[in-house]
């Protein structure tokens, strides 16, 4: 697909360093954080938005597929080369441009990584909420294209409540600017959100301006161990329903505790059947009332125990565990498959009945995470993708799991994307009319579909 007249074309556009396509090279850029692989024809790694609107310019001429690509931490398929063609890789561009403290805003460049923004704003005394599990690996761009959430989000809302502005390269080659810093922008669409979780389908981001507050003075870290996992997912709309809104609330079933525990011993509960861990933030008052109306509900609604973190240190090594389950799942099978229904908080407890009873009747070994506080639940589906039978099985796990979350008046999807795992299913959330709006759209600005082909939209 890329001749050598091409590849010579883009070493002058970012430089013989930054275009890579030995076979060893091509295969570290072939993957994501699911089981799918596809080997692209070329790595290039620009520095400046004008060398990407040069890129894509170029493979809109030639018809090449362009993947953009940040950490490749994606749970959906999205920086997969299926069609081949070119990955473009942000890495280089990874400044924090600005932290403008007047204004209580940022402006970072796509490559830059989530935890080392977070430390830099707090350095300053502000704080920038959305917390990815993958946060210590992943970026700021990948995190804008997928609209990534994590366990924060309950309180503070998702990626796409903090963007406020973008700068983003358009599939044929225009740089365009969305938004800005101001609080109040209602000019025109929306273009801004239109990018965001889009998935790298629309456009490169090259750009990000984002909204902080103020780092909470204090927060506390509660852990609560249940004998019935549904005791603790009722727990949850207990909570909500106290008109509490805690800054975490983190559901653990006991398969997660054990693969946890086997992998970074931390004294969780191995006789649990689910836990809780709830944080609280705010002022030091509000820190100390929440906590003490939280620890009310739950022996209410059948905590057996309740364990208040003592120090930072303690509190740490409980969000340790917790950020660890991925991991630990992911060294007890050979395949992991991470999905993220997402349902109204008050549907968690019958949506956790359903997932454990259709993981009973394909015969498939599954470990329940929840992000719970925002019904958002994370099925860990342990299998083998050398084994095509049981693959066929969880195939059917995951469309009876969308269709149960569908008719609890879910979504298919609470922060991973649609990418390529959940495409088959996406007409089922919007239907065809639904369905063809959002493939107009992506027609328009990018009418020879070189940008990221194949994701989202189902090729069948």
């Amino acid at each position: 697909m890329i001749n050598e007249q091409l590849s010579a074309a883009l070493r002058q556009i970012v430089g013989r360093a930054n275009v890579l396509d030995r076979a060893e090279e091509l295969l570290c850029y072939s993957y994501d954080a699911t089981p799918l692989t596809a080997l692209p024809d070329a790595v290039v790694l620009p520095s400046t938005a004008q060398e990407i609107a040069a890129i894509l310019q170029l493979a809109n001429k030639e018809r090449i597929p362009v993947v953009p690509r940040g950490a490749g931490t994606c749970l959906s398929g999205g920086p997969v080369p299926t069609s081949g063609g070119i990955v473009l890789l942000t890495a280089r561009l990874n400044r924090i441009l600005e932290i403008d403290t007047a204004n209580l805003t940022a402006t970072v460049q796509p490559g830059v990584v989530t935890a080392d923004f977070h430390s830099a704003v707090e350095r300053l005394g502000l704080f920038y909420p959305p917390d990815p599990a993958s946060l210590s690996v992943s970026t700021m761009g990948g995190n804008v294209a997928e609209g990534a959430g994590g366990p924060r989000c309950f309180k503070y809302g998702t990626t796409k409540d903090w963007v406020t502005g973008l700068e983003v390269v358009l599939p044929t080659g225009e740089i365009i600017r969305t938004g800005g810093k101001t609080v109040k922008n209602v000019s025109g669409y929306d273009l801004t959100h239109l990018f965001i979780g889009s998935e790298g389908t629309l456009g490169v981001i090259t750009e990000i301006i984002v909204r902080l507050i103020p780092l909470p003075e204090a927060k506390q870290t509660l852990l609560a161990i249940f004998t019935a996992l549904d005791d603790a997912a009722k727990t949850v709309s207990a909570i909500v329903a106290a008109k509490i809104v805690p800054t975490t609330l983190e559901l653990m079933d006991k398969v997660t505790i054990e693969r946890i525990e086997s992998y970074k011993p931390t004294g969780l509960p191995l006789d649990a059947d689910g836990l809780l861990l709830i944080e609280v933030d705010g002022s030091g008052n509000e820190v100390t009332r929440q906590a003490e109306l939280i620890e009310e509900i739950v022996r209410h609604c059948g905590a057996r125990e309740i364990k208040v973190a003592q120090t930072p240190e303690e509190s740490e090594r409980l969000w340790e565990a917790r950020r660890s389950a991925f991991a630990a799942t992911a060294r007890s099978c050979p395949t992991v498959i991470i999905e993220d229904a997402t349902v109204p908080r008050d549907k968690v407890p019958e949506m956790v009945r359903h997932i454990r009873a259709l993981a009973a009747k394909h015969h498939l070994a599954v470990a329940i995470l929840a992000h719970a506080g925002d019904g958002n639940l994370h099925p860990n589906i342990m299998t083998d993708q050398r084994n095509k039978e049981e693959l066929e099985r969880v195939e059917r796990f995951t469309a009876e799991m969308f269709q149960a979350a569908l008719e609890l008046g879910g979504t298919l999807s609470g922060e991973h994307g649609i990418g390529l795992l959940k495409s088959p299913f996406l007409e089922w959330e919007f239907g065809p009319a639904g369905t063809a709006v959002m493939r107009r759209i992506k027609s328009v600005l990018d009418p020879n579909n070189i940008l990221n082909p194949g994701k989202m939209f189902s090729e069948n």
